[in-house]
C-alpha cells in the first residue's frame, strides 16, 4: 500500500506512539487525521502539521464514526487506520485487601480491547468501498497490543487481558477482511520511552532500558512509527502480531 497520498487515521495520535506514527505517516505524504481524547494536545499537533483533528473516546460509536468519516474524505478514501489509544491499571487479582475490583477491570477491557474493535469494525467498513490498488489492496489496519499480552507481570491482569484480546482478534479479523483486500497487523511493543515512563527518575529509566537484551535502551516512539510504515508498505504482512521489544522477555516482577 502506498503511503503517499493515502488517507490515514491514527487513533490515540496526540502523544507517545500515536504521535510518532502521525509524524511518520505525514512525512511520507499521507493525509492524516488525528483522533484522540485529549483535545488540547491533538489540536496543537494538528495545527503544527496542518492536518485534521477529531476528539474521540474509542468507546463511543458515534465519535469513532465521525473520525472515520473525516479521514475518508481524503482522495481515494481511508486506506490506513492505526489504533494506539489505550491505558493501564496495576493491581493483583486478589490480596490482603480483598479481590481486584470489577469496575477498573471492565474499564481497561472497554478502552483497550472493545475500543480497538470499535475502530477496526468502523474503519474496515469504510475501506471496503475503496477502489483496490494494483495488488488488490483496499486498506491496512494496525493495532497496538503489548508484550504484556504474552509476559504479563504481577499486577497486570487487567492490562494483559485487554492486550491479549487484541492479539487474539488479529488473525480472525484478517481472515474476515481478506476477501476485500484489507490487511490487519498488530504491534506488541516492549518498553518504550513514552510519557508514562517519562515520569520515572532517570536512574530508573536507565535501569529499565538496560534490562533489554539489544539494544539495551528504551525503545523510541519513532521506531514504532517506522514499523507502522513498513507494515503499510509490505503486502505480505497480514494476520500477524509483531513483537517490537529488543528481545525482552519480562520477568514476573
Amino acid at each position: 500500500m502506498e503511503i503517499q497520498g493515502s488517507g490515514a487515521l491514527v487513533v490515540g495520535g496526540a502523544s507517545g506512539l500515536g504521535e510518532a506514527t502521525v509524524r511518520r505517516l505525514h512525512e511520507q505524504g499521507a493525509v492524516v487525521t488525528i483522533a484522540d481524547i485529549n483535545a488540547d494536545r491533538g489540536q496543537q499537533l494538528a495545527q503544527e502539521l496542518g492536518t485534521e483533528f477529531v476528539q474521540v473516546d474509542v468507546r463511543e460509536e458515534d465519535q469513532v464514526q465521525a473520525a472515520v468519516a473525516k479521514a475518508a474524505e481524503a482522495d481515494g478514501g481511508l486506506r490506513i487506520a492505526v489504533t494506539c489509544a489505550g491505558t493501564g491499571w496495576a493491581q493483583k487479582v486478589a490480596g490482603s485487601k480483598g479481590p481486584h475490583p470489577l469496575e477498573p477491570f471492565k474499564v481497561i477491557i472497554d478502552i483497550n480491547l472493545v475500543g480497538t474493535f470499535n475502530v477496526l469494525r468502523l474503519a474496515s467498513a469504510a475501506m471496503i468501498g475503496n477502489e483496490p490498488n494494483a495488488d488488490g489492496e483496499r486498506g491496512v489496519l494496525v493495532n497496538t497490543a503489548s508484550i504484556a499480552a504474552f509476559d504479563g507481570q504481577v499486577g497486570q491482569v487487567a492490562y494483559s487481558a485487554s492486550k491479549g484480546g487484541v492479539v487474539g482478534m488479529t488473525l480472525p479479523v484478517a481472515r474476515d477482511l481478506s476477501q476485500y483486500g484489507i490487511r490487519v497487523v498488530t504491534i506488541a511493543p516492549g518498553l518504550f520511552d513514552t510519557q508514562l515512563l517519562a515520569a520515572l527518575p532517570e536512574e530508573a529509566r536507565t535501569k529499565l532500558g538496560q534490562s533489554i537484551p539489544f539494544p539495551p535502551r528504551l525503545g523510541q516512539p519513532a521506531e514504532y512509527g517506522q514499523l507502522v510504515g513498513q507494515i503499510v508498505e509490505n503486502p505480505m504482512l497480514n494476520g500477524e502480531t509483531i513483537r517490537l521489544d529488543g528481545a525482552l522477555r519480562m520477568a514476573p516482577r
